[in-house]
């Protein structure tokens, strides 16, 4: 079947969109983060061993050309590695992975979510109508009409910690971000744990251009979450693209590569284009051997 595709392409997004599919039917709420990014992985394992045997005989054609011949007839060996350590199912793990991750709502919606639970939401009705007002109006992109929902839903429950922390995220939107680090504090005055207050802060400090405030505030992200990725990917982004240093960039951005790998996150890829970046940089810079170095002192390798 898959000799008759015209192209790899065609079979990956063949093959990415039934993971898609599959992504869409996970349920999010009240749920572990760990326990969704599992199901992730397992959506996109069901289809990488397509994949794998598609990428072998894709290339058959080629290996005919310089293949010993066998009583007149050409011999091809294809080896299919159904170790899931092995080069090729990972590659091909990762080109699904990555197709998904530019294609697929449901997994740019999983890879984003933060762990919630009913206590962030509010008990008053009306506090929740405004609250799904908001959302509507989010998904909209009227971000004035969903900050003046979200104020009426605080007004009416000042304790409704969803509700501060969807604030924060439409106050930074509408670039009023001393109103989006207030509703985040308020946030986190009611729940010094909460995890999208906490990753959100520093951005807002990165869009006023107060890059160590930045840093200041994932470091208290670290504090809450210790070896939490989204730190060191955070700190990466200021160092590589804010503060131009390109070896604090890549040491922090290989850690969290590291972390998201280990836990088969989506946004493994989002470290990955972000390493080839600095790679590119440091390349222009005569800087290839410091960066084959980072990447070793951080046991990943290089080729």
């Amino acid at each position: 079947m898959f000799a008759q595709k015209d192209t790899k392409k065609e079979v990956l997004k063949e093959l990415s969109e039934k993971a898609c599919q599959c992504t869409d039917s996970i349920r999010l709420l009240n749920r572990n983060k760990k326990d969704i990014l599992k199901d992730v992985h397992d959506c996109i394992d069901k289809y990488t061993g397509a994949l794998q045997i598609s990428t072998l005989l894709s290339g058959a054609e080629d290996l005919a050309k310089t293949a010993p011949e066998v009583n007149g007839k050409k011999q091809i060996n294809l080896n299919f590695n159904t170790s899931k350590d092995s080069k090729q199912y990972i590659d091909s793990y990762n080109d699904i992975e990555r197709y998904l991750m530019n294609n697929c709502q449901s997994v740019k919606n999983i890879a984003t979510t933060s762990e919630t639970n009913d206590e962030g939401f509010s008990k008053d009705n009306e506090a929740m109508d405004f609250y799904h007002n908001g959302r509507a109006l989010t998904e909209k992109k009227d971000w004035k009409g969903a900050i003046e929902n979200y104020e009426k839903a605080v007004k009416k429950d000042p304790e409704f910690v969803y509700a501060w922390d969807a604030l924060g995220i439409n106050y930074r939107r509408n670039e009023e971000f001393d109103k989006a680090i207030s509703a985040y504090e308020k946030s986190l005055k009611l729940n010094p744990k909460g995890k999208m207050a906490l990753q959100n802060i520093p951005v807002v400090y990165i869009y006023k251009k107060e890059f160590q405030k930045a840093i200041d505030s994932y470091m208290k992200l670290d504090k809450v979450y210790p070896g939490d990725p989204e730190v060191y990917y955070g700190i990466g982004n200021v160092y590589f693209n804010a503060l131009k240093d390109d070896e604090k960039g890549l040491d922090y951005i290989c850690k969290a590569y590291k972390i998201y790998s280990n836990q088969k996150s989506p946004y493994r890829s989002d470290a990955e284009a972000m390493i080839a970046s600095i790679h590119k940089s440091m390349k222009e810079k005569g800087k290839t051997e410091k960066f084959k170095e980072i990447l070793k002192n951080n046991n990943i390798s290089t080729e």
